[in-house]
């Protein structure tokens, strides 16, 4: 399964909103679970939200940097998981990707701190908020 980041990043206000897209190439997405992760200039990337698969349940879970603010959903028919970003802030500046999460994730079961994705990554979107 490989991610690729279709439309959605780009500039915008401090408050500002956007909506990330990223389709999936190789493998249905409905069996796996899903994350957003970000890279910002200068710091290793980390996972802001996941969504599990909705054979499990389909819960969705959020670092507490973006929590109450970000909402991680999919289209199983489409191929495409969706991250609805609202009162961006400046510290949001980075690189978002998509790829696979581990289902405990996703539950609230495991930290975010670990990596348990795919080595495949696909193309990103930047975000840049402006102060």
């Amino acid at each position: 399964l490989r991610c690729s980041c279709r439309r959605g990043g780009g500039l915008v206000q401090n408050g500002g909103s956007l909506r990330l897209s990223c389709v999936a190439s190789g493998s249905a997405l409905n069996t796996y679970a899903m994350g957003w992760y970000r890279q910002a200039p200068g710091k290793q990337r980390e996972l802001v939200a996941a969504i599990a698969a909705i054979s499990t349940g389909g819960s969705t879970h959020y670092s507490d940097a973006v929590k109450g603010r970000f909402t991680i959903s999919r289209d199983n028919a489409k191929n495409t998981v969706y991250l609805q970003m609202s009162s961006l802030k400046p510290e949001d500046t980075a690189v978002y990707y998509c790829n696979t999460a581990s289902a405990a994730q996703a539950m609230g079961l495991l930290p975010f701190d670990n990596f348990y994705g795919s080595d495949n990554w696909g193309k990103g979107t930047l975000v840049t908020v402006s102060s």
